[in-house]
């Protein structure tokens, strides 16, 4: 058997593509050699890696199974011809809003510092959105909120974080002795659900509340800190994203009673297991995040 690079490039762009037209014209290649290097790779592992369904070509167990293997290989290949250059080579990452918003700026900022040329993308969304790009393979790697129970993802805990219940300077629910009560009669302002924030505030927080009171969800952290400032209702965040605004006074941590004195969680790095991590990656993860 002699699978050839080639032939696997071929394969990875016939499956995003479902066109060996499209494809042929990606790699710079004639569509009868993009056609023969699917043949001969087939033909190789004595499989079909798609179905055909008219003139579209649609991917199979084999294909799904092969394909990332044949994405790590041309990684760790990328990787080699990048060390030869000096280039510590692209980096994808997609975090979930918290983190996206409030801890990678800084991360970021010193691994351009290091690596002005490196080519860089961030993309932000909640935690499924996080999960769901790392499972396509569409990022190296994802940030999120809370632990990720994929099976076919890899899920560390990566740094620790600290929840805060707050509210105005003159919330109503201040004027008195915080209780369990008072905390469930209050107006709440949360994140979605999917929002990793949201899972752990559920879990942590609201358990202890059954009968709390919804006022509204919403997507947007920053939304969430102007509907509270505002008198709206209460919430909870990390304390990285309302550090500002405790410091300036125009919003105010609620104390908790027992037994909800602490709300901390871990924030987890995922990866898919048949992942490459790249030396770049490597090198930014290796950033402190403070």
């Amino acid at each position: 058997m002699h699978i050839t690079l080639r032939q696997l490039e071929v394969f990875c762009e016939v499956l995003k593509s479902s066109s060996t037209t499209q494809a042929s014209q990606i790699l710079s290649l004639s569509q009868s050699a993009v056609s023969a290097a699917l043949a001969d790779l087939e033909a190789q592992l004595g499989v079909q890696l798609f179905d055909r369904v008219g003139k579209r070509l649609v991917i199979n167990e084999y294909g799904r199974l092969l394909y990332p293997r044949a994405l790590a290989l041309l990684e760790q290949t990328r990787e080699i011809e990048q060390l030869f250059r000096e280039d510590h080579g692209a980096l994808r990452l997609y975090a979930s809003s918290t983190i996206g918003n409030y801890i990678l700026p800084a991360m970021l900022a010193k691994y351009r510092r290091d690596y002005p040329d490196s080519p860089l993308d961030l993309s932000v969304g909640n935690s499924q959105d996080v999960i769901n790009a790392v499972m396509d393979f569409r990022v190296d790697i994802g940030l999120i909120e809370g632990p990720c129970h994929v099976p076919e993802l890899i899920s560390q805990p990566w740094l620790d974080d600290v929840l805060v219940v707050f509210a105005a300077p003159d919330a109503a629910l201040l004027q008195q002795p915080v209780s369990l009560s008072s905390l469930a009669k209050a107006p709440w302002i949360l994140r979605e659900k999917g929002s990793g924030t949201r899972e752990i505030v559920d879990y942590l927080l609201l358990s202890h509340l059954p009968q709390f009171q919804m006022a509204m969800e919403l997507g947007n952290s920053e939304a969430i800190k102007h509907a509270v400032r505002h008198g709206l209702g209460i919430s909870c965040l990390s304390r990285r994203v309302i550090a500002e605004q405790l410091d300036n006074g125009t919003l105010v941590e609620i104390p908790l009673p027992a037994p909800l004195s602490s709300l901390k969680r871990s924030l987890y790095r995922i990866h898919h297991r048949q992942k490459h991590l790249s030396t770049a990656l490597t090198h930014f993860l290796s950033y402190s995040p403070q």
